[in-house]
């Protein structure tokens, strides 16, 4: 540094040269050298914190990527949850009513997830209740949708069952619609032909032409088929599930004891024998050994029309033939 400057004078209007003393010099050295650092101290301390270096700015775009990834598989996994939600419903309100089954209830469903201590590991990441919430949702709808799952698969179990019982259950009317003449005895009370007297009659009576072939109304085992008095030519079937069907004073019947039948298969045919006024079927069901109305299981063949003229006839009907 050089150990004079110039200044300028007033009076005579010139630059004049001034000697500095070695404090001086030393003094102005320093300011400039505080001066310098100071600047350079800013200047990093700008670059420092309001810019990034290319490592930090791949790591902040790395981690933004992954916010937007949770972000999206959260909205996926919310989408999922509705869904499953819907199933839920749909499998306590209707599948498992149908075939009479408990719903199950939403605490099993929707069971916790953990305590706090099943994600301590996740606390050190960035954004960590993002991740967390995340790792709770995805176990939540995991559990639920294997609950979910067993639900289905005993579900599967009881329609396969329940093909079964339905196949079995008497469902349809012992004599074709076309083939029978009229109803002449409902179920219920009403006066005995022969004793005149007032009498509950457990079954329904459809008159028809000798010979007209009789159905069986459901699957199921003969065991019954015989004379009996009273009834004439008489058949029983056991169709399970603790229902039997009795089909009377048969002309003659084509199935013996032990028989398997099927829906729909003719097991004899109208006749007149027994305690009877004329050719007719007496046909009952019984649910554990009590005879029930008839009438409310004709419904897989019939048409409302038809099924509600079999009603009118029914309620029409005067006194029975047996």
């Amino acid at each position: 540094m050089k150990n004079s400057e110039y200044r300028f004078n007033p009076e005579s209007l010139k630059y004049e040269e001034v000697k500095l003393t070695n404090l001086q010099v030393l003094t102005r050295l320093l300011g400039k050298s505080i001066r310098s650092l100071a600047l350079a101290g800013l200047l990093a301390f700008t670059f420092y914190y309001l810019f990034d270096s290319p490592k930090e700015k791949a790591l902040k775009l790395k981690n933004a990527e992954l916010l937007s990834e949770y972000e999206i598989l959260n909205a996926k996994l919310g989408t999922i949850d509705q869904v499953l939600n819907k199933l839920e419903k749909r499998d306590n309100n209707i599948y498992r009513a149908v075939f009479e089954k408990d719903p199950i209830d939403n605490t099993i469903r929707r069971a916790g997830s953990g305590g706090a201590d099943m994600y301590s590991n996740l606390r050190h990441l960035d954004n960590a209740d993002i991740v967390i919430n995340t790792a709770k949702k995805l176990n939540e709808l995991s559990k639920a949708l294997y609950i979910q799952s067993k639900s289905y698969d005993q579900i599967e179990i009881l329609v396969k069952e329940k093909e079964v019982m339905l196949a079995s259950i008497p469902a349809i009317i012992p004599i074709s619609i076309k083939n029978f003449e009229r109803v002449s005895d409902a179920f219920g009370y009403r006066i005995h032909p022969i004793y005149k007297t007032k009498k509950f009659h457990s079954g329904m009576d459809f008159t028809g032409k000798i010979n007209t072939p009789i159905y069986a109304t459901g699957n199921g085992r003969v065991v019954k088929a015989q004379k009996q008095r009273g009834y004439g030519n008489m058949v029983i079937i056991d169709h399970g599930y603790n229902y039997k069907t009795v089909y009377a004073h048969l002309n003659k019947y084509i199935v013996k004891r032990g028989q398997r039948i099927k829906r729909g298969e003719i097991i004899g045919y109208l006749g007149n024998t027994g305690i009877s006024t004329g050719p007719h079927l007496h046909y009952e069901v019984r649910k554990n050994n009590r005879a029930v109305n008839p009438i409310n299981f004709y419904f897989t063949d019939l048409s409302a029309d038809a099924y509600d003229r079999i009603v009118e006839a029914a309620d029409n009907s005067g006194q029975s033939m047996d």
